[in-house]
This record gives C-alpha cells, structure tokens and sequence, in this order.
C-alpha cells in the first residue's frame, strides 16, 4: 500500500477515521524554513466541518509536531504531524458491517485486504485523512507565499449554482481565508439554501473548485510523463471525492479553433506574458508564468440517508440500507482547504527537483 506523495520532497500519510490518531510525515523540506502555527491551524479550521452546511461530528483537530522543528523553524529532517482522534462514534457502523455502502470503498476494500481492513467511518479511505494533508500543505504553504507564490480557491458551481468569474491576480490572496469560498455572495447564499435543501431530502449535492496559482515562475516541470498537469492531476485525484480535474479552459477548448485557443505572446514591463490564459499557465507540460489554473469536480457525499440497494459482500446476497450516523450534505466548500494543501505540496515537490532542496529556505 503506497502512501507516499512527492519526489524530492515527500508526503506520507497514517492513520484511520476512528483509530487514535491520523497524521503525516514531511521528508526532504529545507532546514531553515519557518514554521507559522497559527497559520496551520487556520488551515485547519477551514477543513473543519461548520453548521447545519457540515458534518456533526466536531474534531477540534488540535495536531501535534512532534519531530522535525526547533525553535519554530524546520531542521531538516522528517517532520511528523500528528492529529489526534476524539469525537468518534463507532457505533453508528456496526449495522453497515460486511454491506458495500453505494459511492464508497467498502467493498473494493475488502477485496484488497480481505477484510483486514479498518472498516469504522470509512477507515484509511476517510476523508478524516485530509485533515493532516491540510495540516502538512500549510506548512509547505506558507514557505511558497514567503517566495512569492500564493495558491487560492473558489466555489466555481455547487449544485448548479455559478460563482462569478475568478481573475487570479486580482482574487487569490482574497480568497484565501475566506470560510465559504466565493466571489458572487448572492450566489453564495444560494449555494448554502441548495445544502440544506439537501440535508432536509437526506441527500447531497457536488460542485467544482476552482484554483489558481500566482507567483509560479517560468520552467518548472518536465515534458511528457512529469507534466505540471499529470503530477497535479495525480495529487488531485487522490482527494477522495475529486471525479475530474482539467486545465485552463480544459473540455471547452474542444470546441475552439486555434485562433480562439491559443495563447499570444507579448513583452510588458519587461516581462513575458500571454495576453489569454486558456492553456492555464502551462506549456509543454512546463510553466510559463502566467497564473496556473485548474478545477476539480467533486461529487455529492456519497453517505446519505435515504434507503439505497446494496449487497451483503459477505453473506453474498442481495439488500437494502439506510446510513445512519453524522455526514456533510455537502463538502466542496471543505474540500478547498484540501485542494489548496495538495497543490502546494505538489508544486513545491516540482520546485524542489527544479532549484534544489534548500530553495524553500532561500
């Protein structure tokens, strides 16, 4: 089971949804980069569920360093983060024990570990595993703002409902700390009227995030099979409920012709840029330094209360179930914090190939 993201500067994962603790390991940072705690924990508190939008279950996510800093600066060395489990409740699963709920790893799962598997919330699969992701990414984070990178995300659609816009330069830092992610507030409001709508029916709604990277400069990546895009899909996909992701225009450039795709060439101030951005920042698999800009699609949560056909994988029979317990109508505007954390580290592994390990801390 490989769990481990990265190259040059590497990420792995532990832990499950209801075991004691989750957490991740960071290998391969610079020694001298500062660490900004109360950023991490703003980070955090992004992912954490909020109101009747999210999840009932409150994990303060109160995470622990245990190695790899001194005297709030890094040394060089693996930094293991830890974020202990407290509001659990494992009984809400023991109904479902053996039964493939619909949209989830239960059932692939088994097939893979024979049923060894910490089966209680979703286990190693949960999306409780994002949190020291999170944790990790805003380290990596606030090093890149440091160089003068900055990554933020918006609420593209949720539920059918269009945000305005976004342009990059002018909306990344803004949307940064922001707790429901968009541009439009009236859109807003009517995004949060489509969660509880769907609560109130037992069910759930999906949407897509928007991101853009600013600040990254000009030749970093590598053609073929280490791609900007191909090792920022490969992180994307990971976040458990991201179903598609494409760059700049991506599927719409479908129904372009060349002259509307492409992407002219001009010096201003110095400085090479493109007066369009449909490829999304990059070229050949390689930046070009306009802003990087891609989105994710992410399905509707998949636990929901209404009753659904499954089967019993381990009986071998037909049945029905109803999900009980504390689930998000919705996590878009959570998964956000995720998608952020996700690019930085991508993106700072690509930096660390590209100008060394010590750049972070340059």
């Amino acid at each position: 089971m490989k769990n481990i993201l990265g190259n040059a500067l590497t990420v792995t994962l532990f832990g499950e949804s209801h075991g004691v603790a989750i957490g991740a390991v960071i290998d391969g940072i610079a020694p001298g980069v500062e660490v900004d705690r109360e950023y991490i924990a703003a980070k955090l508190s992004l992912r954490r569920p909020s109101g009747k939008i999210s999840t009932a279950r409150r994990e303060m996510d109160e995470y622990i360093i245990e190695s790899g800093v001194y005297d709030g600066k890094t040394t060089g060395t693996p930094i293991c983060i830890l974020i202990p489990n407290a509001d659990t409740h494992s009984k809400d699963y023991s109904a479902l024990a053996g039964k493939a709920r619909p949209g989830h790893s239960d059932y692939p799962a088994y097939c893979k570990y024979h049923g060894f598997e910490d089966a209680r919330g979703g286990g190693h699969f949960s999306g409780r595993i994002t949190a020291p992701i999170v944790a990790a990414g805003a380290l990596i984070q606030a090093a890149l703002k440091r160089k003068g990178i900055y990554i933020g995300t918006h609420i593209s659609r949720l539920a059918g409902i269009e945000d305005a816009k976004m342009c990059p330069e002018r909306d990344v830092s803004a949307l940064e700390m922001v707790e429901f992610p968009v541009l439009d507030s009236e859109a807003g409001e009517r995004m949060h009227a489509a969660i509880l709508e769907a609560r109130e029916d037992l069910d759930s709604v999906g949407g897509v995030l928007e991101t853009a990277v600013v600040g990254m400069p000009a030749g970093v990546g590598e053609p073929w099979f280490d791609t900007v895009e191909s090792v920022l899909s490969h992180a994307l996909f990971s976040i458990p409920a991201v179903k598609g992701v494409e760059f700049g225009d991506g599927f719409a450039l479908a129904d372009m012709k060349g002259s509307q795709a492409n992407d002219p060439y001009r010096v201003e101030n110095g400085k090479i840029v493109t007066t369009t951005n449909h490829m999304g920042g990059i070229g050949g698999g390689i930046t070009n330094g306009m802003p990087i800009v891609f989105r994710c699609a992410l399905k509707p949560t998949p636990s929901i209360a209404k009753t659904q056909q499954t089967v019993d994988f381990v009986k071998g029979e037909n049945t029905d179930m109803t999900i009980n317990g504390r689930h998000d109508p919705c996590i878009v505007h959570r998964a956000r914090a995720v998608v952020d954390a996700i690019a930085a580290l991508t993106l700072a592994d690509l930096l660390t190939v590209r100008y060394g390990t010590d750049w972070l801390a340059q």
